[in-house]
This record gives C-alpha cells, sequence and structure tokens, in this order.
C-alpha cells in the first residue's frame, strides 16, 4: 500500500471515529458497535434511543466539522484486558465489551485505545496525527441503513452511517457526479425503459427477455459465434439434466450441492447443471484422441443454473440462470503458451468491438489445492510466460487462484471507469484427472491432456447488462434494436417513406415506420427515449429530391442525405460493427 492509500485509509478511520463522537454528542446514551474505513468512505454501527431520519445526516455532519475543527490530535494508548473491559462497562459500552471479552478468549493480554478530545474508543489505527488533516470539504454524510450486530439475524439491529470521504473536494465532487451517472445507467431502469427484459416475481433470478432484447442478445451470439469459427473453435451443446453419478466424479455433488437444483428421474438422483465443464469432458471422451488433433478448441453457450441467495439476486448481474460461454480447449504441456496467447488475442478483439479496454491479473496456488509442486510450477509457468509475451503488463494475486490450477483474469473498463470481471483462463489439473482423460502421444503411449476452461463474456446476461451501462442505452448501430426510424412529416409523405422502409429492410437494416399519427416533435422525442441511431425524416424537399433528412442521435446534427447514400452508409457501419 502507497503513502497516498495509507494516508487515505487513516483519514477514513479518523473520521469514523469522528462520526462516532458527533453521534455520541447528539445521543449521550448511544452505543457503540463499529465503524471501519470501506471503499469510497467509512461507517459507524450505533444502538440509538430513536430511528434516524435523513435530516439528522446534515445535523450530525456539522457537528463533525466543528470537532474537525478543534485541531483535535488522535493519541493511542495500551490497556491490559480486565481494565479495558472495567472501562467500557463505565462507559456502558456492552458492544465494545463483548469484543473485548472475545479478545481475552482468544488468547490477547492487552488491547489499543485511540483519544482525540473527550473520546475515546477502541481501536488499532491507523488514524491522521490531528483532525486538522481533514479538508473539510473532503467528505459527506451519505446514507442510513440497519445493521445486524455482528451480522447476525438474531442479535441486535443497529443504525449504520455511511459517510463519503477523498482526498480533497474535487475527487467527492467527481465521485458523486460519476455515481449519478452510474444511476442513470442503471441497466435495470434502462432495460425497462428500453423494453429489452423484465423481472418477475414467479421466477426470481431468472430474466425474462424480450422481442427488442433477443435483437440484442443475437447479435452478442453471433458475433461470438463468428469469431471464434475464425479460430477453431468447434461448437458443442451438452444436456442441461446430468445425474448424480456424473456430479460425484467431477466433485460438485460433495463441494457445490448447496448451489444446486436437483431432481429426481427414474429414481435416480439428477441435477440441474450449474457448470458446462463436466458435460466438456463427456464430450471429450466420446472418442479417441491423438496428439496430432491437439488442440481441441470446443466451445459452448450453456444454460446453467445456480441457487443463489435472494437477497444478492440483482438484474442482470447476479441471476439463477445465465447463459456461460464456455470453451474447454484440450492440449499438449508445450501447446499451453500459445493457446494463452490465443484466448487473450480473442479477447483483446471481442472486448474492443465493445469499446471496453481491460486489464489482466494473474492468480496463483490458493492453500488448499490438488495436485502436485511440479504441476503448478509448470501451469502457472505456461500462464507467466504467455502473458509476458503479450506483452500487455498484468498484476499478480499470489494464493488467488482455484483449487484446481492457476488462472488469469480480464477485468474490463467500461465509459465510466468501472471494472467488471468477465473473462477467465483457468488451468485445471482436476477434472482431466477425475475423468481419466487421455490421448495418444508421438510414442504410442496414453497421456493426460492439459484442459483449459475459458470465458469471455463470462455470463451472457451479465455482459448484456454491462453494455447496456457502458452505453447508457444508446447502442451503436449494428447492437440496436431498431437502427433507422422513418417519421414521415405528414400522410401525404407515407408512400415515399414505406418504399424507403423496404429498401432499407430489404438490405438486412432493422427499420421502423413511425407514421404521423402524432406530431413530428412527438415522434422525434419517442425515437430519441428508444436512443434510435438514426432518425430519417421525409417531407417534401425529401420526396422530391429522392432523399431523408438525416437526424444522428449521437451528435444530434440533421444533414440531408441521398437515399443511396445513406444506406450505404449505415450497412457500412453494421457491417464493420462500428463503434
Amino acid at each position: 500500500m502507497s503513502k497516498e492509500q495509507v494516508s487515505l485509509h487513516s483519514k477514513r478511520h479518523s473520521l469514523s471515529h469522528v462520526l462516532a463522537q458527533a453521534v455520541l454528542d447528539m445521543f449521550p446514551d448511544a452505543s457503540l458497535a463499529i465503524g471501519p474505513d470501506i471503499d469510497n468512505g467509512f461507517y459507524y454501527d450505533f444502538d440509538l434511543p430513536r430511528t434516524l431520519i435523513p435530516e439528522d445526516l446534515p445535523i450530525i455532519e456539522k457537528k463533525m466539522k466543528h470537532i474537525i475543527k478543534q485541531n483535535q490530535k488522535f493519541e493511542s494508548y495500551v490497556e491490559p484486558i480486565d481494565k479495558a473491559i472495567e472501562f467500557l462497562k463505565e462507559t456502558k459500552q456492552g458492544y465494545k465489551v463483548e469484543l473485548v471479552e472475545d479478545l481475552a478468549t482468544g488468547g490477547e493480554t492487552e488491547v489499543s485505545f485511540y483519544k482525540n478530545g473527550p473520546f475515546v474508543d477502541l481501536c488499532k489505527g491507523p488514524h491522521v496525527e490531528s483532525t486538522n488533516k481533514i479538508d473539510l470539504n473532503s467528505f459527506k454524510l451519505d446514507k442510513i441503513a440497519g445493521a445486524y450486530w455482528r451480522g447476525d439475524e438474531k442479535r441486535p439491529m443497529l443504525q449504520r452511517i455511511y459517510g463519503l470521504a477523498f482526498d480533497n473536494k474535487d475527487e467527492l465532487t467527481n465521485y458523486l457526479f460519476l455515481r449519478k451517472e452510474a444511476e442513470k445507467r442503471d441497466h435495470r431502469k434502462l432495460g425497462k425503459q428500453l423494453d429489452l427484459y423484465s423481472f418477475h416475481d414467479v421466477g426470481q433470478g431468472f430474466p425474462f427477455i424480450h422481442p427488442k432484447g433477443m435483437v440484442i442478445w443475437n447479435e452478442l451470439i453471433k458475433y461470438w459465434k463468428e469469431v471464434h469459427d475464425r479460430y477453431g473453435y468447434l461448437e458443442t451443446k451438452t444436456p442441461i439434466i446430468l445425474n448424480r453419478e456424473l456430479w460425484e466424479k467431477s466433485g460438485h455433488w460433495q463441494n457445490y450441492r448447496e448451489n444446486m437444483y436437483t431432481t429426481v428421474i427414474d429414481d435416480v438422483d439428477h441435477a440441474i447443471k450449474p457448470m458446462n465443464c463436466p458435460g466438456g469432458m463427456i464430450l471429450y471422451k466420446n472418442d479417441m484422441h491423438s496428439y496430432r488433433e491437439l488442440p481441441i478448441k470446443a466451445g459452448e453457450i450453456g444454460l446453467v443454473h445456480r441457487h443463489e441467495l435472494s437477497g444478492v439476486l440483482s438484474g442482470l448481474f447476479r441471476v439463477r440462470s445465465f447463459h456461460q460461454d464456455d470453451s474447454h480447449i484440450f492440449m499438449t504441456v508445450d501447446q499451453i503458451k500459445e493457446n494463452i496467447i490465443e484466448v487473450i488475442k480473442i479477447a483483446e478483439e471481442i472486448y474492443g468491438k465493445f469499446g471496453l479496454d481491460f486489464h489482466l491479473e494473474l492468480s496463483t496456488r490458493p492453500e488448499k489445492s490438488i495436485g502436485t509442486d511440479e504441476q503448478w510450477e509448470a501451469a502457472t509457468n505456461g500462464l507467466r510466460e504467455a502473458l509476458d509475451e503479450y506483452g500487455k503488463g498484468y498484476d499478480l494475486n499470489e494464493g488467488d487462484g482455484a483449487f484446481y490450477g492457476p488462472k488469469i483474469d480480464f477485468h474490463i473498463e467500461d465509459a465510466l471507469g468501472r471494472t467488471w470481471q468477465c473473462g477467465t483462463i483457468q488451468l485445471d489439473m482436476s477434472l482431466p484427472e477425475r475423468f481419466e482423460l487421455t490421448y495418444e502421444g508421438a510414442d504410442g503411449e496414453k497421456h493426460r491432456p492439459v484442459m483449459i476452461h475459458r470465458v469471455i463474456y463470462g455470463s451472457v446476461e451479465r455482459f448484456f447488462g454491462i453494455i447496456v451501462e457502458h452505453f447508457a442505452g444508446a447502442f451503436p448501430v449494428w447492437l440496436a434494436p431498431v437502427q433507422v426510424a422513418i417519421l414521415p412529416v405528414a400522410d401525404v409523405h407515407e408512400e415515399y417513406a414505406n418504399k424507403v422502409l423496404l429498401d432499407l429492410k430489404e438490405s438486412g437494416v432493422r427499420t421502423l415506420l413511425m407514421t404521423a399519427e402524432e406530431t413530428l416533435g412527438k415522434r422525434i422525442r419517442t425515437a430519441e427515449k428508444q436512443r434510435v441511431p438514426y432518425m430519417l425524416v421525409v417531407g417534401d424537399k425529401e420526396v422530391e429530391d429522392k432523399a431523408v433528412t438525416v437526424r444522428d442521435y449521437k451528435t444530434k446534427e440533421q444533414n440531408p442525405m441521398k437515399t443511396g447514400d445513406f444506406a450505404k452508409q449505415v450497412l457500412k457501419e453494421i457491417q464493420e460493427r462500428s463503434l
């Protein structure tokens, strides 16, 4: 952690103490729970004599600024456990007493406190030297929420105050702007507004994709298939339901059953697949393979189901039913590097088509893992060498690999600078062993293939949601459900408008005729709300000149064009999948 990060961490942590001091000033009988710093700020949990309301936050924030102006110094000291408990009981801080008693049970003999002004709190730090190190305009109390003590729903419900904090006012202002922009881009709101998909109580976590949404969905799949066909992938499809024996062999029945939907067929336990991989193993094992065939690259956009708790479901980002663009590559050890490089190239090509940059992370062997040291070293070196040769640069996450092998994660960056983990490349040393996969080597002997799991979109549903927010619903013309809207000025212009419509439709352009039943201004506003890339206004002059007036959604410019010239332009954008 850099000095700058430590400094911001200390400021946020110090602000949580200032918040607690301000709340105690407002509610002297308040009981304090915990108050850590978090990403973008801090929070503190309280047991209070009354329920907080939003109007309380400005009052508390004003008290915080008054405390900061006093230039209170943060001073640490240590107390033996028994004295600490005695002090906390005297000050009626029961939650803190419980924390210290737990530390004593764990073998601790003393605990640390921090004091600033009259306020004292159980704390390990760190903190700023004094409150005047905090910019008065760099923080803001944000919201009130409920939180169970120690996350246990059987314990008391506390009131949590969240605060935002940055190094300066500009950073806070920028964060608030981006958050507001993110709220505007919320894919759940835009999905409803643009009639793309919906969510219903009859199937929580199971999204319904509407006709306009299916247009985008099909374009995503079509593009994925085109790219993978070019790189020699074979498309496969495996069953959604498979029996218990398979899931026991893969290890899912023992280690993942609580996330699986199960059923009984002919008195035999079955499960709906949570992953496509075991089916891919069956397909590989269906035939004998020679080293001459390798690598075998098999891709499947497979529907999987996972039982997620209702509290974590979130639009298309966290669902119970989704499609993974899984591919399994079976290869020899000496083919690892070239295939890893190829997967990164595919990812860069696909993400680039949506204007998404990405960074890479290499995750190595975790504490709990299978396989020998030699296998892990060979696999990790293979990934590292591929990354080094590709030359994009990457972060190293020691010990964060899967239990069955090291992995490379793709973190894409959207238009607001937010990052999303989508693609991954995982070397698997478990399933080839469990399923006894082999190939015949040049020596005529049986050998175990190296296997890679890899996804680019990750979950097609989640990627769909990401690009909705990335483009704020204003998709490039190749993805747009309606690519062109034709707006005749009056009824008399509809005959010509229909001819333009038919010509564009015959060329493969998704075109909508918005007849003159409403005013032109209202129809333009409707098309604007639907983010239609191009509107073609047709009036007397356009009919006479065999032209159209093109209104561009992105630029808001209007330009007259010959109908044929516009058709060539829009078809070129569609064929090239231009941004």
